[in-house]
């Protein structure tokens, strides 16, 4: 069951992840397409409307996409110099105190950004070219940013699990 759980959990983060990459392509291709169109005035073609609305639509959910995967693969910023000299125990303890502060910041992420998703709701605000609801935008980055609360409310009982068991868990390519 256990190992069931962490392959639907993996799959999530890894179909997050996919879906932020295909965002940024998108931005990307809209980008080019603007640009181009910029340069090309001359023979009839022009920007795409509200590009850069478009852009930070993308960019936030794409942002908000692949912090599951980071999280699940245990790829944020650590010091490793420390750590590497430390035994097994001690860095399953890091481990544990890490993941609980991760969901912490998570928690604390997605509270706010709910709370703010819903005020832009109340308020109605649009976009000013394109006129889409910028509770849109906030609320595609709420879908990431739940995912980011599941895996890390994931990695936390993961970490537990190897303090309890006694067995190393992989870091990405560091096994703690």
């Amino acid at each position: 069951m256990f190992d069931r759980i962490d392959r639907l959990m993996r799959s999530l983060a890894a179909l997050m992840a996919i879906l932020g990459g295909l965002a940024l392509i998108a931005v990307i291709l809209a980008t080019v397409a603007s640009v181009t169109g910029r340069a090309l005035l001359w023979i009839g073609l022009g920007p795409i409307r509200g590009d850069f609305e478009l852009v930070e639509l993308g960019t936030g959910f794409a942002v908000f996409s692949f912090l599951p995967w980071v999280q699940i693969n245990r790829q944020h910023a650590s010091v490793e110099i420390l750590t590497m000299h430390m035994g097994d125990a001690i860095n399953r303890l890091i481990d544990i105190a890490a993941d609980l502060m991760m969901l912490a910041i998570a928690l604390l992420l997605t509270w706010k950004h709910w709370q703010g998703t819903l005020d832009k709701f109340a308020y109605g605000e649009t976009t000013f070219i394109i006129q889409y609801p910028v509770w849109w935008a906030y609320a595609s980055g709420l879908v990431g940013a739940f995912g980011f609360v599941l895996i890390s409310a994931w990695c936390v009982i993961l970490s537990a699990r190897a303090l309890v068991t006694g067995r190393n868990q992989t870091h990405g390519e560091t096994v703690h």
